[in-house]
């Protein structure tokens, strides 16, 4: 009689009858702490946000100008950095005088005068009223004396001299002055009436003067014109940063009118020029330009409403411009 064999069973279903092995449940960690590190989180993001809004307001935003007219500008490129009513056209007092120092770097160069050349002082140079040498009429000085006390002690009288020396007389100096301006690019809203900058009303007693009519800039082209002499004669920043010239046959020195040069009571670093000017309608006026680590700025106001704040203003202005450039060539300079 033949067996029958018994099913056998599967060992998969053997070991699905089985007990499964022990495993310890997993522990969540514990809800306070996760919403601490969640809170830790939004911190340092909100920490981070702040940083960055306060770099942003500290680096970008500009300050505040107390003058009616300003301007920054980057001397090499002609960037505009600030910007307040710069094409308001404005009395710049002797801040005009760069013009004139413009015509005389010009006659030099060209080769049609000399810096050891004799210039003469008439009645009307020597009767300026403002800040002068002190000459009297008859007396000559160098080409060179005269143009360094143009520009250092801000002199009315070498500016007069000068005009009437370059180009017979004060008004055709202020043709040539204004023809020129309209070579290097300036706007038809400055005008140049005189050598000086002096309001007409000071010269109208003077038959020899220019008087005919106001002296009038505006923030951009004053900075204009500082940046094409700084970039076509940029031996002028060895007088503009001069605080001292002696006349020797004077027996005086002049002092700088310009407060932000190494050693006077606003000085800046990097200040090495450039011009100054006051006449009760002008207010105090001041073309400023400093430069570190390769990088030059020229700042301008017009108007301001006391000495020493034409120095502040423009402190303000150019710490603003060089924390900029100075972020700006710092994105640039990082390597990934």
């Amino acid at each position: 009689m033949a067996t029958v064999s018994k099913p056998r069973f599967s060992s998969s279903r053997q070991r699905t009858d089985s007990p499964l092995p022990y495993r310890s449940p997993r522990r969540s960690k514990p809800a306070g702490r996760r919403k601490g590190q969640a809170g830790w989180a939004l911190w340092f993001l909100g920490l981070c946000v702040s940083l960055l809004f306060f770099y942003i307001v500290k680096v970008f935003i500009p300050p505040a100008i107390e003058a009616r007219s300003a301007i920054l500008i980057h001397a090499e490129t002609g960037r505009v950095l600030y910007a307040q009513r710069a094409d308001l056209p404005l009395p710049p007092a002797s801040m005009a005088k760069m013009m004139t120092e413009l015509m005389v770097m010009d006659a030099v160069s060209s080769g049609r005068h000399d810096w050891n050349e004799t210039v003469p002082v008439s009645r009307y140079a020597e009767k300026a009223p403002g800040s002068q040498i002190g000459m009297k009429a008859g007396e000559t000085y160098t080409l060179r004396e005269m143009f360094e006390a143009l520009i250092i002690h801000s002199a009315n009288d070498a500016a007069i001299a000068i005009s009437e020396h370059l180009a017979g007389s004060e008004r055709e100096f202020v043709d040539n002055m204004n023809r020129r301006a309209k070579e290097i690019g300036l706007s038809g809203r400055t005008v140049f009436a005189n050598a000086s900058g002096l309001p007409a009303k000071d010269l109208r007693g003077f038959p020899e003067a220019a008087s005919a009519g106001e002296t009038v800039m505006t923030a951009r082209d004053a900075g204009m014109l500082a940046r094409w002499l700084l970039q076509n004669y940029p031996d002028v920043v060895e007088v503009a940063s001069k605080r001292d010239l002696s006349i020797p046959q004077k027996g005086v020195s002049l002092h700088t009118t310009n407060l932000m040069l190494p050693g006077e009571p606003f000085a800046y670093n990097g200040s090495d020029g450039f011009k100054t000017g006051y006449t009760r309608s002008a207010g105090y006026c001041f073309t400023g330009t400093a430069a570190r680590n390769g990088v030059r700025l020229i700042s301008v106001v017009l108007g301001t409403g006391h000495a020493e704040q034409r120095f502040t203003e423009t402190q303000k202005l150019m710490d603003y411009g060089f924390r900029r450039q100075n972020a700006i060539l710092g994105l640039f300079s990082i390597h990934i």
